[in-house]
């Protein structure tokens, strides 16, 4: 493929893949703006969040599973109209209920993770696909810092319904340059969804995630936590056996146990938690009026610039992955990407006084997330055949997301477990709470230390073997 053609396809992905990252953070400095334009409550708004969170989680290995069977291309414009309609109907939406559910359509968009990884596998030259991997991890990195930057002035300077009237005219312009210029996929796995295992899949994720996220409101102790929880441990199990035994299973579990792909997996899970829950409570930490002792009482606009060195850091650092991995070795940049989290959210813990000292913090964090994001989608793509990228691409990023969940609950817990009289959080939450994501992110250091060097991937399968490229080598 001329090179011309292979950068618009690159261009494609990570607009829509860029566009999806940052729909997760554009909307969370907006809530409180859009629970009083929408007339409800505080609870009742949080689930614009919940809801994306939970749709993106069932929607990102399933889909794509979907791509490696009926066609990558196919199934990425399907899942950017999926997600233009799901913004469209948001910028319209009359009341809270409308705009939830234009938010589960949106998840959707989950899937443009795993469609790009596999469609630059198969399109781009073999010396090009590490380069290329890493600069659209750096844009997915960099798009959820983007939301967090842009949210204020966008809800200032217009409204909130600007923060999807927007990503509504680039989707549109992505879905007919997609149609035109992004090549169907040469390669396909064999067989057919697996709905059992997808039903499965879906159940389990949504009763893990979901009183993880709302235990906050629920009680730890409630019945709906407790129960919801079991009946996540129990639809896994059921979820492991199908799985075993099916013919087509939606997820192969021999590759999932590959050296390489549950050490990479076991890393994403806990650097997932610190990073999810940095983006989740430091804008917060900021916001807070120095009555309480701590904080700055920055507004949304002035916290997301805060934010920005964040930002920078973990686009220029992911472009940077792409020059380093042929040279260290992705397991020597994921290494150092969690390292780098530990160390931002150690010095946190005792330093926060300062602007500068948050900006310094965000931009090593930022450092660190685009050295994993990009060394983790390497180390997968590089340790599975083809005809898995999709499926296993997806389940790294669900991992990240479910570790990032069980790391906002966690810190969620020791910010909010003991208030002052005011109703503001003690400053002992937050720094036990950076203290927590800092020996996180130490544990996906370690984690990280186990990748195995050399060959990564081992025969999954007669049918694996017969297609499967000559094993990548990770150092």
């Amino acid at each position: 493929m001329p090179r011309t053609s292979t950068r618009l396809t690159f261009t494609v992905l990570a607009t829509g893949a860029g566009v999806f990252s940052m729909l997760q953070s554009l909307i969370a400095p907006a809530l409180p703006t859009v629970q009083h334009a929408l007339h409800t409550s505080q609870s009742t708004a949080t689930w614009v969040m919940t809801a994306y969170l939970l749709s993106a989680s069932v929607f990102t290995p399933i889909l794509g599973r979907v791509g490696d069977l009926v066609g990558r291309k196919r199934t990425l414009v399907a899942v950017l109209l999926a997600v233009l309609a799901g913004c469209l109907v948001a910028a319209l939406a009359p009341d809270i209920g409308v705009l939830i559910v234009a938010r589960v359509v949106q998840g959707a968009g989950g899937a443009l993770f795993p469609l790009s990884f596999g469609i630059i596998r198969d399109e781009f030259r073999p010396s090009e696909v590490g380069a290329g991997i890493s600069n659209l991890s750096a844009v997915i990195a960099a798009g959820g810092g983007v939301g967090m930057v842009a949210a204020g002035p966008i809800v200032s300077a217009l409204d909130y319904h600007w923060l999807f009237w927007i990503p509504v005219a680039v989707v549109a312009a992505t879905v007919l340059i997609a149609l035109r210029y992004v090549p169907e996929s040469p390669r396909r796995a064999e067989g057919k969804v697996g709905w059992l295992g997808a039903g499965l899949l879906s159940a389990w994720l949504v009763a893990l995630l979901l009183p993880l996220s709302r235990a906050g409101q629920w009680g730890w102790g409630s019945v709906k936590v407790l129960g919801l929880c079991s009946a996540a441990v129990v639809l896994f199990a059921l979820w492991l056996a199908n799985e075993a035994r099916s013919r087509t299973p939606l997820i192969d579990l021999r590759v999932m146990r590959l050296p390489a792909v549950w050490t990479t997996n076991a890393a994403a899970l806990l650097f997932g938690a610190g990073m999810y829950a940095i983006w989740s409570f430091l804008p917060g930490f900021v916001q807070m009026p120095p009555a309480a002792g701590y904080g700055f009482g920055a507004g949304v606009t002035e916290s997301g610039l805060l934010m920005l060195p964040m930002l920078i850091a973990m686009f220029l650092s992911g472009v940077l992955a792409g020059r380093l991995e042929p040279r260290i070795g992705a397991k020597a940049l994921l290494t150092t990407g969690a390292a780098l989290g530990a160390l931002a959210c150690g010095f946190l813990t005792l330093w926060h006084d300062a602007r500068w000292q948050i900006g310094v913090v965000a931009g090593l964090f930022g450092l660190g997330i685009g050295l994993a994001f990009a060394s983790m989608a390497n180390l997968i793509v590089g340790s599975v055949p083809p005809e898995q990228t999709g499926a296993a691409t997806g389940m790294n990023a669900n991992i990240r997301t479910i570790g990032g969940s069980i790391g906002a609950a966690l810190t969620s817990v020791l910010v909010t477990g003991r208030l002052q009289p005011s109703g503001l959080p003690y400053a002992s939450g937050y720094t036990h709470g950076w203290a927590l994501l800092a020996l996180l992110c130490l544990a996906a250091a370690g984690a990280a230390l186990l990748v195995p060097v050399g060959r990564t991937s081992r025969t999954v399968g007669s049918a694996t073997a017969a297609t499967a490229p000559a094993p990548a080598r990770v150092r």
